[in-house]
């Protein structure tokens, strides 16, 4: 069984991902990507699907974790009556390979330590045979169908009921380091880095990359931790940058709401990107327009919501019964079939993100603009129809506001980029689609009378009165100023309504069910709690802006990280881990309140 989300820790190599307990369990791990297979699957059941440990063996009095300033190389300390022995998790920038790295350092007296070591390929299905190397007693060899693994020890091992364990101690000043490398099971065993070499150089590696960063405000080590984990999160390769590294983490402890977020919306994609652009990580930028443009490649009209890391368009849904899931939260998925939704918020997200590329310097690009127009012209025809929306409904269309606010994003970008960068296309009619878009979103999606004292508000879809806290976005996308009453009314109405101790809901749950099609029942959204900050800072409220974010700040873990939600009755981090939509929000909100003027009133900046 897994520990508590927020007792986990991440490392990477902007290829795959690995989460370290606070006991020095790893006990998830997909290789060699990201959306592959797991061989560490504990998380979603228990130590027997897979896990490796490195603990000490005597009593742990207390525990202390950090990242190397500048890095995803995670130190634990383990402070036991023996003495303090600190484990360093980290896995260098892939060269041909992925590893996974852990050295065991002695800080203080000599410390017994347990090693267990459990493999387990296909999500915990599939035991591997193994072997020991004939040139090292302390190398195994597992093999199971198309994966293979390397395991380099430091100490003798031994075989245990098809797993592996060692006691050693180490001693102030010692050093016993241990590798995993993956391979192709029909490829010859590769031969293992230099554990202090690795090391080195993987700290040389982030460091230079966040010196790249131009983020000099007040919360510069929120920002910079945020800014790291949204890089783990960017598939190297290709230039995809996938939602979060697991699955099936759920939204409601025991709850049935457990999707796999393993692969690259286009949503969440677009908003990593604005914010990689605006800290000064141009490069993202120029790879993720290479990346959207070979997925869409072909018939743009047909663009998907979501692709895998490469772009793949087939992402089959289905359960995995063998897996009890996170505290018993059931099905574990693999695979979204949101992939096959109809979402139109993705247009405008595109063509904001363009845009924002663009005026930050980035080279227009024939190509990309021709793609740009004919998803335009796909929109000119389908805005006015309903569909699946940003929380991925699964039980019908429906006319949702947000969707059609950024259907009025898409003409608004793509009016302003043809007359900002002297781009082709139909201006005049742009401008009246974005004007038409305007007026029914401001006629249908505006609720001035919802009943029983209840403040008027836009509403979650045309002629309902739920709110839904996506219509945060109207004020940060430029649709209509903070100033403007309707505005003004939404925002209070939905702090009043949908927060929970200053977090905020994405829906009322109790209507939830019947637009949804599955059970209600979720904790806090986190980005939505980011967009209340933002509207209340450009609202003037900037005391109640910062009050929200101080409490989002609050809830990180030790390590800076933060989830997809928040149990706020459980004090407990929920949903999938760490997620790239909360750490751009951090950043975003970081940025928004730090501008000149916030107590009084900023201006959002300026699409």
């Amino acid at each position: 069984m897994g520990l508590p989300i927020e007792d986990y820790g991440l490392i990477g190599d902007t290829q795959t991902a690995a989460l370290v307990g606070k006991d020095g369990s790893i006990d998830w791990l997909c290789l060699p990507r990201f959306d592959s297979a797991a061989l560490f699957s504990a998380l979603l059941g228990d130590e027997d699907n897979g896990h490796w440990r490195i603990a000490p063996e005597a009593e742990v009095r207390k525990v202390n974790r950090r990242y190397r300033e500048g890095t995803l190389v995670l130190e634990t300390e383990f402070e036991c009556a023996e003495g303090i022995v600190r484990l360093i998790d980290f896995m260098p920038p892939r060269d041909k390979r992925p590893d996974l790295m852990r050295i065991v350092e002695g800080v203080r007296g000599t410390v017994p330590m347990e090693l267990d070591l459990t493999v387990r390929f296909d999500y915990g299905s599939i035991v591997p045979w193994i072997q020991r190397s004939k040139q090292d007693a302390r190398t195994l060899l597992a093999v199971a169908g198309p994966d293979a693994l390397r395991f380099d020890s430091g100490v003798d091992i031994e075989a245990r009921e098809f797993a592996h364990t060692a006691r050693f101690s180490v001693t102030e000043g010692e050093q016993i380091p241990f590798v995993i490398t993956w391979y192709k099971s029909h490829e010859e065993s590769p031969e293992p880095l230099n554990p202090s070499q690795a090391l080195e150089d993987t700290v040389k590696w982030w460091r230079s990359w966040v010196e790249e960063c131009n983020y000099q405000g007040e919360w510069h080590e929120e920002v910079h931790r945020s800014l790291l984990v949204l890089k783990a999160l960017t598939y190297a390769p290709t230039g995809g940058i996938v939602a979060a590294p697991t699955t099936s983490l759920p939204e409601q402890l025991g709850g049935v709401r457990n999707w796999d977020y393993r692969y690259c919306w286009i949503r969440d994609a677009t908003l990593t990107l604005n914010t990689l652009l605006v800290t000064g990580h141009s490069r993202e930028a120029v790879a993720w327009r290479d990346w959207l443009l070979r997925a869409v490649a072909g018939e743009p009209r047909a663009m998907q919501i979501l692709y895998g890391p490469a772009g793949e368009r087939r992402l089959a849904e289905y359960t995995i019964p063998w897996l009890p899931g996170y505290e018993g939260s059931a099905p574990v998925r693999v695979g979204n079939a949101a992939a096959n939704q109809f979402q139109l918020d993705v247009y405008g997200e595109i063509m904001d993100a363009m845009h924002q590329a663009r005026s930050a310097g980035m080279e227009p690009d024939a190509w990309a603009w021709g793609v740009q127009k004919e998803l335009l012209d796909f929109l000119e025809g389908n805005w006015r129809e309903p569909d699946e929306g940003i929380w991925e409904v699964r039980g019908g269309r429906r006319h949702f506001t947000h969707s059609k606010v950024m259907a009025w994003v898409a003409f608004d970008r793509a009016v302003k980029t043809a007359e900002s960068l002297g781009m082709d296309g139909p201006v005049e009619r742009w401008k009246r689609l974005r004007r038409e878009v305007h007026q029914e979103v401001c006629r249908e999606g505006y609720q001035a009378h919802r009943g029983h004292g209840r403040r008027g508000a836009f509403t979650q879809f045309y002629g309902c009165k739920h709110l839904d806290a996506a219509v945060l976005m109207m004020p940060l996308v430029g649709f209509l100023p903070a100033s403007d009453e309707r505005v003004r009314s939404t925002v209070e109405a939905i702090e009043e309504e949908l927060c929970q101790e200053g977090f905020v809901m994405r829906y009322a749950s109790e209507a939830w069910e019947k637009v949804d099609g599955l059970p209600s029942g979720e904790g806090a959204f986190l980005p939505c709690t980011f967009w209340l900050a933002d509207c209340l800072a450009f609202m003037g409220e900037g005391e109640r802006a910062l009050a929200h974010f101080q409490g989002l700040l609050g809830i990180r873990n030790d390590l800076g990280l933060l989830s997809e939600g928040y149990d706020v009755k459980a004090r407990r981090l929920v949903g999938n881990f760490p997620q790239a939509f909360t750490h751009v929000g951090l950043v975003n909100t970081a940025r928004n309140l730090g501008l000149a003027g916030v107590r009084e009133g900023a201006r959002p900046p300026t699409p």
